[in-house]
């Protein structure tokens, strides 16, 4: 397959404007140009670009089903629950569960997380880890970067009285799994201004 670079020289307003932010910033000439090309064009949003802080994002409760998967982790961690953070195997799913695992250890220690084999188990949930989850005493699962197709596997857990919370951000079938509450962007209900966040990312709006 051939890719043809797509190379869009700026005009000379953009060079004037880019020079004002390199100068105000004190950046590299380059990267004046590389944020004018992406619409910062003010001294005041180049700095939040380059700094930016917990206020500047949005609101995690504009998320379908944010004000559930709360409350039921509230009330796991409240009643002592065993939570199991599960995330795929690939660098998206395992650093998203070392984000929440590292958040929640710093207020609770009943506490385990899993990463399902790529060979043995596949990709997304397992039944296996799901029986890992009920041999252990688990009672709510928060699954991360993956769970959104995962219908089959979910009832199974339902059915071994374990709940879950699905952080995910792939596109989900017409059929949602019967979790507690699902996270995710591209739900056809979504309510969330921003529909492009990593798996790790709703993790993050999660916590």
């Amino acid at each position: 397959m051939n890719h043809k670079w797509n190379y869009q020289p700026i005009t000379s307003e953009q060079a004037e404007i880019s020079q004002t932010l390199v100068q105000e910033l004190g950046i590299s000439p380059i990267l004046g140009r590389l944020l004018v090309q992406r619409g910062i064009t003010r001294v005041h949003d180049a700095r939040k670009f380059f700094r930016p802080q917990l206020p500047d994002l949005h609101d995690p409760f504009l998320m379908k089903d944010m004000d559930i998967a709360v409350e039921r982790l509230n009330k796991a961690m409240g009643k002592k629950e065993r939570i199991l953070i599960y995330g795929d195997y690939d660098v998206d799913g395992t650093t998203a569960v070392a984000l929440v695992y590292k958040f929640i250890q710093q207020f609770y220690s009943n506490l385990d997380y899993y990463i399902p084999d790529r060979y043995n188990e596949g990709y997304g949930i397992s039944r296996k880890g799901v029986d890992y989850a009920a041999e252990t005493g688990v009672g709510l699962i928060i699954v991360l970067d993956c769970g959104i197709k995962a219908v089959d596997e979910i009832a199974y857990a339902r059915e071994r009285g374990i709940d879950f919370i699905i952080c995910d951000h792939h596109v989900p079938d017409d059929i949602l799994p019967p979790a507690v509450a699902i996270l995710n962007a591209k739900r056809p209900d979504n309510t969330y201004p921003y529909e492009h966040l990593s798996g790790c990312g709703v993790g993050f709006k999660f916590m």
